[in-house]
């Protein structure tokens, strides 16, 4: 279905670094970047231009208005977001999400990936060893930073500094016109290589759900799309919260697929159990 076609890469941030070598070996496309729509467009981690949309929203209209301005029907874009773990409150996570999109065959195939693997970060500075404490934790000159006059302030802002030259005369015209300033990661795949890697495991993760086809029409994509909870406790028998089942769903012919206790247990451990442990 895929071999020998060309597949746009929606990115102006060298993602293709990580994504087309994996894509190419895997499903036999030819990756290409184009410079013709500017992703930019959609929002900016600096906060310059807004992302209005949800990630997968704005995943799916990076490829379609991508796809439209190269003539293309086959093309894949990631999405980012920072900030604090959904479940680990006082941890920083990246989820990434990476949405493939085959017009020719309507096809959309997304996948995620969340992990507290990350730098992100940001930080008002006022010394210059508070500024190496930072740079230090950052793992700088190897990931780039940014800085600007005050957090969400969009006046002034430089970005992509990753060398420690660069960085002092930065601190110095900011802390000689305002005293201090706001110092933070520069999250953009390439001045980030821990999040490059993410990319790349989500591109991973990508291909093993795009080979993993329906078993009635053989559409690729055939993934989990629900859970359902009320694995029984192993004391009393009650249902609990934890997974069940997992539930996966053709997007072509709506083939229904359960797969019982998919973490390999029958029953729950009763400290999880609202009777049992109220």
């Amino acid at each position: 279905m895929f071999a020998g076609r060309k597949l746009l890469i929606a990115t102006k941030h060298e993602k293709e670094k990580a994504i087309a070598p994996i894509l190419e070996r895997e499903l036999g496309v030819t990756c290409f970047v184009s410079e013709k729509f500017d992703t930019d467009t959609l929002g900016t981690f600096t906060g310059e231009v807004e992302r209005r949309d949800d990630p997968m929203t704005t995943a799916r209209k990076k490829c379609r208005m991508a796809m439209e301005l190269n003539e293309c029907d086959l093309a894949v874009a990631s999405e980012g977001s920072f900030g604090p773990h959904p479940f680990m409150f006082f941890v920083h996570a990246d989820d990434e999400m990476l949405l493939f999109l085959d017009k020719k065959n309507n096809l959309e195939i997304m996948v995620r990936e969340l992990t507290i693997e990350t730098n992100f970060n940001g930080r008002e500075i006022k010394t210059a060893e508070e500024l190496a404490d930072f740079a230090a934790a950052a793992n700088f000159p190897a990931h780039g930073l940014i800085a600007r006059k005050a957090k969400d302030d969009t006046t002034e802002i430089i970005k992509g500094i990753t060398d420690w030259q660069k960085l002092s005369e930065v601190f110095a015209y900011f802390t000689g016109k305002y005293n201090s300033l706001f110092v933070e990661t520069d999250m953009r795949a390439m001045f980030n290589p821990t999040r490059m890697k993410v990319i790349e495991t989500a591109t991973h993760k990508l291909v093993d759900k795009i080979k993993s086809c329906c078993p009635q029409c053989n559409t690729p994509g055939f993934g989990i799309t629900d859970r359902k909870e009320g694995l029984p406790c192993s004391l009393c028998g009650s249902p609990t919260q934890s997974t069940l089942c997992y539930l996966y769903t053709c997007q072509h012919c709506g083939f229904l697929k359960e797969e019982m206790y998919p973490h390999h247990k029958t029953a729950e451990d009763p400290g999880y159990c609202a009777l049992c442990n109220p």
